[in-house]
């Protein structure tokens, strides 16, 4: 069976995680959900997850199609409310956290407010919730966007909605890092070209080092693919991205 850009993305995302960690993910976050799975069944089993809902390592039969669903609380050893978890949060308990985003910039920033002029906006978007200030307090940040486009990879974000300690970020192509401030590529998907990669982006993003490529192991696959049979993973997905094999 192909591997789809949903599984890679899946366990990019889940090999950022150190065990024994405490993780949380953002809103409508099913792709980051199925990481944090995942890396509880490889090399994380130690690490404590605190879900959307509130839930702390919830016990699934299923996974849920929407991140805020309340099937996330089965199980749960404990539930936090939200300024449970804020407080939480800005006293150094959690220890990395999944956040989208719809602009990203050179110098990782992230817009999730609007799309060109605040007063005049194109787009109005949801607005960040609280990653102005869990970007700040959580130490490390990993970000993912199921889209790699100039219009998401921007010279200069149209909002600054949220930065501070952003770590990486995990895109359809890759995995990008930062070096003297600024993002870069540090790996790429089988089939993914550094001359792709730069047509996709609208900054200058591929270094003069080699650039490693990301392979999932059959382990981390099989794995992926029982968490996951009915492939809630491809929900994020643009119709047509995710080949299906």
């Amino acid at each position: 069976m192909p591997v789809s850009p949903s599984e890679f993305m899946a366990v990019a995302l889940a090999r950022t995680v150190r065990d024994g960690e405490v993780v949380a993910q953002g809103v409508d976050s099913v792709l980051a959900s199925l990481a944090i799975l995942l890396a509880r069944r490889t090399h994380a089993p130690s690490l404590t997850w605190i879900t959307i809902a509130g839930g702390v390592d919830p016990t699934l039969s299923e996974l849920p199609n929407s991140s805020v669903s309340p099937a996330w609380l089965a199980g749960t050893r404990a539930i936090l409310s939200n300024p449970e978890f804020y407080r939480l949060a800005m006293r150094g308990g959690v220890d990395r956290m999944f956040l989208g985003a719809a602009q990203i910039d050179q110098r990782g920033r992230l817009n999730l407010t609007v799309i060109g002029d605040r007063d005049h906006p194109r787009i109005r978007l949801p607005g960040g919730g609280g990653a102005a200030v869990l970007a700040q307090v959580v130490r490390h940040i990993v970000v993912w966007r199921t889209r790699h486009t100039p219009e998401v990879f921007v010279p200069s974000v149209d909002f600054v909605t949220a930065q501070g300690n952003i770590e990486a970020v995990v895109t359809p192509l890759g995995m990008l890092g930062f070096e003297d401030g600024r993002l870069i590529l540090r790996a790429r998907f089988p089939g993914i070209s550094l001359d792709e990669v730069a047509a996709r982006t609208g900054f200058p993003i591929v270094p003069e080092t080699a650039v490693p490529v990301i392979e999932p192991t059959e382990g981390e696959l099989r794995i992926l693919r029982d968490l996951d049979p009915g492939r809630k993973r491809d929900l994020e997905f643009p119709r047509g991205d995710t080949p299906v094999g």
